[in-house]
């Protein structure tokens, strides 16, 4: 008898993680794909088609196309394992093919214009929405495109997913191969004793003695915060900043310089192909901002609204680091340092001294709190589970009536073939069955902190704790979605620029005193954050705000200038665009061998291509949202329930900025980001 491949099994409404191979990828996906082939086929064969004859199956083979391809994805982020890139990348061109083929069958798209001249009237709201959408984007899948363009548009498709995927693990090779070995602890001096013990331990693993360092974000992070000595932090900088480049200690090794200028080419060239001028602007079509001299003048307003406070940011900074470090000259590895050491001066404050009160059980239990409070849901830990770590946990959401509303699994740390950064994604999505039962929303949370060592819990920073908050809000609009239909539910169809208002609007939560009781807690004794320390943290929070804010400001604009102009012939052009960026906005440039742009996977391998800017339209919009919590009180459930009902659980199923309107009142204002970002006055 042949054994049933884990991924086609459907006695099991979770992946069989531990039953699971890069070996089953293919096979698996083949399967679905010609059998979601045939079922097309015979659906086209209706004559009068409707919603219930064509939408609702195709429903469900969308669902069963992503519960089978999510944890393919999945696997390959967070065990990039030679095996299972050789597995994800044997399956790409076929997965594109296929989803280009559906965006581009005229018979579908026939049948759904059929729908809409004959049942639409009939259809509830959010079908008409999903109808809508359907055809909106069927036309940027180039289903009017005939003979040579839409077979082009079929390879440009394919060859952009395999530049991508390159770009990242080009990103992951690079920050995995470099490390810093030595067995002089005084050259470490200044750092954290948890990462002097994590950095042994590494070293240990690696069968070296001494102490290893790598590039891993928590490691990188710490050590350019805190290391006393300037040429340590200035190697680390260096090798940091030049990943996947053509500069740097592995020059050439992983260089992503070509993979940009092709993927922006081939992304113009996509654009144009569909009557386009330029990628921004068919990137726009989807999303809130109607044009590209909105999102520009967007940028370049706040841009100008913060250049003031960064320039008294920085004049602080130097003025300190000539005073204290006598440093007459500020270089790119001495900014965090000495920012640590002036925040220290100023507000007696660090990431050490508040990391003990936030032990992992603490932040996760006292998360949970702050959404019982303000949506009336619970969750619960499930321990029997299939996972694809030991580290990872799983947890249930239920409402008030004790219905299950979703689930989720949380990998919070780094460790080694694990993509870095942090990020929610879709396992499972909520539609009705063919039976009638609801399909249960399951998300992944994942992130990469600095693992727990001599025995202690794991210890977050504050700043973990925030980018905690933040995934959680994307997994919360995941997970309490009320819609039941595919297209709407959840995340779905969401405004890409509206996507990160329930991620951020999570984040204020870590800034207020009610909020912060819950979740913090010191790791021996359970003493709340004292009331001194949560003041210091607190006067500390805008500390550098309109550096930071022109930093975001000087991506965004990048980005967006990037994929609005003509694309660039060379990797030197894509440099001189960003210089010319940094010339109008950022206070404080690079040194010349800086290669960010290689290492930027948000535009060049994730989904923010054209939309990078999306971090601080959201910010406008969930800003705004806190500002009426804060009205009504910070855990008011009158208000979260407002939220969760008109927003959060409302995925797609209207336009984005109707909803707001429906919770708010009114459309969004930029007053409230501006608060809470400390760039209202300036001296």
């Amino acid at each position: 008898m042949t054994a049933v491949n884990p991924l086609l099994a459907s006695a099991s409404t979770l992946p069989l993680f531990q039953q699971i191979q890069p070996r089953h990828a293919l096979p698996a996906l083949q399967q679905v794909v010609r059998e979601s082939r045939q079922q097309l086929d015979q659906l086209l064969q209706q004559e009068n088609y409707t919603w219930e004859s064509l939408m609702t199956p195709m429903q469900t083979m969308s669902a069963r196309l992503n519960d089978l391809w999510s944890p393919i994805g999945h696997l390959n982020a967070v065990s990039n394992t030679l095996e299972w890139r050789e597995a994800y990348n044997q399956c790409l061109p076929l997965l594109i093919e296929y989803s280009t083929e559906m965006g581009q069958n005229t018979q579908l798209y026939q049948a759904i214009q059929f729908i809409k001249q004959h049942q639409y009237p009939e259809l509830d709201a959010v079908q008409q929405k999903i109808i809508d959408d359907e055809l909106r984007d069927f036309e940027l899948s180039g289903v009017a495109l005939e003979g040579e363009d839409k077979k082009r548009y079929g390879e440009i498709q394919t060859t952009l997913s395999e530049l991508t995927t390159k770009f990242e693990e080009n990103i992951l090779d690079a920050t995995q191969h470099w490390f810093y070995h030595t067995e002089d602890k005084a050259l470490l001096a200044g750092l954290p004793e948890h990462m002097l013990a994590f950095a042994e331990a590494t070293a240990a693993q690696k069968e070296l003695k001494g102490y290893v360092l790598t590039l891993d974000a928590p490691c990188y992070i710490a050590l350019m915060k805190h290391a006393d000595n300037g040429e340590l932090r200035k190697v680390f900088y260096e090798a940091y900043s030049t990943r996947a480049s053509d500069q740097g200690p592995d020059a050439g090794k992983f260089d992503n310089s070509q993979i940009m200028v092709d993927i922006l080419a081939l992304r113009e060239e996509l654009a144009q192909l569909l009557g386009f001028n330029n990628f921004a602007e068919y990137s726009l079509v989807p999303k809130m901002a109607s044009s590209v001299k909105q999102v520009l003048d967007f940028l370049y307003d706040l841009a100008q609204r913060s250049n003031t406070f960064a320039q008294k940011d920085l004049a602080c900074l130097k003025q300190f680091a000539k005073d204290e470090f006598q440093l007459s000259r500020l270089e790119s590895w001495d900014v965090s340092y000495l920012a640590e050491k002036l925040s220290q001066k100023n507000y007696a404050i660090s990431d050490e001294l508040l990391r003990p009160y936030f032990p992992e059980d603490k932040v996760f239990n006292g998360m949970f709190e702050v959404i019982n409070k303000i949506y009336g849901m619970n969750v619960v830990e499930v321990k029997e589970f299939e996972a694809w770590h030991k580290q990872v946990r799983f947890f249930e959401i239920y409402d008030e009536k004790k219905h299950l509303r979703g689930k989720f699994y949380a990998d919070l740390y780094a460790r080694p073939k694990k993509r870095g950064g942090a990020w929610m994604d879709d396992c499972r999505g909520r539609y009705v069955k063919s039976s009638g039962e609801i399909n249960i929303p399951v998300a992944y949370l994942v992130c990469n902190f600095t693992q727990a060592v001599e025995g202690k819990p794991a210890l977050l920073t504050h700043d973990e704790v925030t980018t905690l908050f933040h995934e959680f809000g994307h997994g919360l609009h995941h997970m309490l979605t009320q819609i039941n239909y595919v297209g709407a539910a959840g995340i779905n169809g969401v405004a890409w620029d509206a996507v990160e208002l329930p991620s951020q609007f999570m984040e204020n939560f870590c800034w207020h005193r009610e909020s912060v009781n819950l979740f913090s807690g010191h790791f021996e004794s359970d003493e709340p954050l004292p009331e001194n320390l949560f003041n210091k943290m607190l006067a500390a929070k805008n500390f550098q705000s309109g550096a930071a804010m022109l930093r975001q400001l000087e991506f965004s604009l990048f980005d967006f200038i990037l994929h609005s102009e003509p694309s660039p012939n060379s990797s030197q052009d894509i440099q001189a665009v960003l210089d010319n960026v940094r010339d109008q906005v950022a206070v404080i440039k690079p040194p010349r061998f800086n290669r960010f742009q290689h290492s930027f996977s948000h535009i060049f391998a994730g989904g923010y291509a054209a939309g990078y800017y999306s971090y601080k339209w959201a910010e406008v919009l969930s800003s705004d949202v806190f500002e009426l919590f804060e009205e009504y009180g910070v855990l008011s459930r009158e208000i979260g329930e407002q939220f969760l009902q008109t927003i959060l659980s409302q995925g797609s199923a209207k336009e984005a900025m109707e909803l707001f309107i429906n919770f708010r009142g009114r459309e969004p204002k930029i007053d409230a980001l501006l608060k809470h970002s400390g760039l209202t006055h300036a001296e």
